[in-house]
């Protein structure tokens, strides 16, 4: 199966089949077209025309009226999405684009009737590169669970410590949780479940330096707290490698 282009942004798609099978589909598309023209139900399509749009819905699932599903990643600050920022963006796959223009096609986004995601992508400050990006899923993905696994060792409920089996949202996702390292947290599925239960809360906690903090309220109306284990710490200089080091910063 290949796909080449064709003029006025159309394609050519070729398939090398067997003889009988392709006779079959070019017999079923073409009665089936030929219904809807009868029917009255052809939208002012042509034969062939019909013909193409049932392969398409019968090859992808998606109707033909319902749009095809595009993602096109486009990078943006802040300050030119809010702000009215001068300052262009990115375009996967074609680059830079006027910060008007992009203001235009988000608009035109939103407004439409196809799905439109706005993802936070974080830079370093100093150098501009991408450091982390934020997850639309409702569920957390391998390598985050991992992380996560990592970084909580056991069960995150206080004194239960039993091995982490759910990975779940500490602010759940109907009350706008985030599927990120700092909304997310590792549960025993006893924990999981409970947390579920009427009076039970849960909220992640700003520790800025220190580690993962997060604040679990119980029916009682206690308040309790839950850090993860702390990091390795780093080996401390020698003498010798603190006067080699200042040594050099002099010269």
């Amino acid at each position: 199966m290949t796909t080449r282009p064709a003029p006025d942004s159309m394609a050519y798609l070729s398939v090398l089949m067997p003889v009988e099978q392709a006779v079959c589909l070019q017999d079923t598309l073409g009665r089936d077209a030929d219904s809807l023209i009868a029917t009255g139900n052809s939208g002012g399509r042509t034969r062939n025309q019909l013909m193409v749009d049932l392969l398409f819905e019968r090859g992808t699932g998606v109707s033909v009226a319902s749009g095809v599903p595009v993602a096109m990643n486009l990078v943006l600050s802040d300050e030119t999405l809010l702000a009215g920022g001068h300052e262009a963006a990115q375009l996967q796959g074609f680059g830079p684009v006027p910060a008007g223009i992009v203001r235009r096609l988000v608009a035109d986004a939103v407004g439409s009737d196809a799905e439109a995601t706005l993802r936070r992508v974080y830079a370093c400050p100093r150098s501009g590169a991408l450091t982390a990006m934020e997850s639309q899923s409702r569920t957390f993905p391998k390598s985050l669970a991992t992380l996560i696994d990592l970084r909580d060792q056991t069960c995150r409920s206080p004194w239960c410590d039993a091995p982490i089996r759910h990975h779940d949202h500490i602010r759940s996702r109907r009350k706008r949780g985030t599927t990120s390292v700092h909304n997310g947290s590792g549960l025993c599925e006893a924990c999981n479940y409970a947390k579920e239960g009427d009076g039970w809360t849960a909220r992640p906690v700003h520790n800025h330096g220190g580690t993962h903090l997060l604040d679990l309220g119980t029916p009682t109306g206690h308040h309790y707290r839950s850090a993860t284990p702390p990091l390795p710490a780093p080996a401390r200089e020698s003498e010798v490698e603190s006067v080699l080091i200042a040594q050099l910063r002099a010269s």
